[in-house]
């Protein structure tokens, strides 16, 4: 749960806006605070758990390099819209952040607990396909796969959800977080 636990909380960071700070060593892991003495414990790349870290922060970064409603309106309050945020119940947080120089929208949803959340209903800005981006369950990151992998889409649906006029359904895995993106369809 430990990894689980940091592997959504690296793609918190990621998705909120502003840059996202990481301390020397984040990407392997370590067990213990980085210190200036001991340098970074390069054996730890040789463990599957720390290596899936590792590439977690890979593709965290290349998934914001090309999706740039992950940061292109990082100061700007229309770029960030809020979902759901009072789910105290299931402990799940969505949000979308939106591209100002363009169509495109990265709908974001967190499961802070250790409990699937299947059938998920999440609200979604325009109708169409929403391909799944990012899911830090996947095994690759050393994840249980609950979802299987981020190879996907989910079609929307015209119900009503989350002040949204289109929705969709996902399987949430545990302790993580789940990104979709999409480009607004044309008139």
């Amino acid at each position: 749960q430990k990894f689980a636990t940091l592997r959504l909380l690296l793609a918190w960071q990621w998705s909120l806006p502003g840059s996202p700070l990481v301390f020397m060593g984040t990407e392997l892991a370590p067990w213990a605070e980085w210190s200036e003495s001991a340098g970074i414990d390069w054996s730890l790349a040789g463990h599957p758990p720390h290596a899936g870290m590792t590439e977690l922060l890979r593709t965290l970064n290349r998934c914001a390099e090309g999706r740039p409603a992950l940061w292109r309106g990082d100061t700007d309050p229309s770029a960030f819209s809020w979902l759901d945020v009072d789910d105290a119940e299931h402990s799940t947080y969505a949000f979308v952040r939106w591209d100002t120089d363009g169509d495109g929208a990265v709908v974001c949803v967190a499961n802070w607990t250790p409990v699937p959340r299947p059938g998920h209903r999440l609200g979604v800005p325009w109708a169409g396909d929403w391909e799944v981006v990012l899911d830090t369950d996947e095994s690759r990151f050393w994840g249980s796969g609950h979802r299987g992998t981020t190879d996907g889409t989910l079609c929307a649906e015209p119900v009503m959800w989350q002040g949204q006029d289109q929705s969709v359904q996902v399987d949430l895995p545990p302790l993580a977080m789940v990104w979709f993106a999409a480009r607004r369809p044309a008139p």
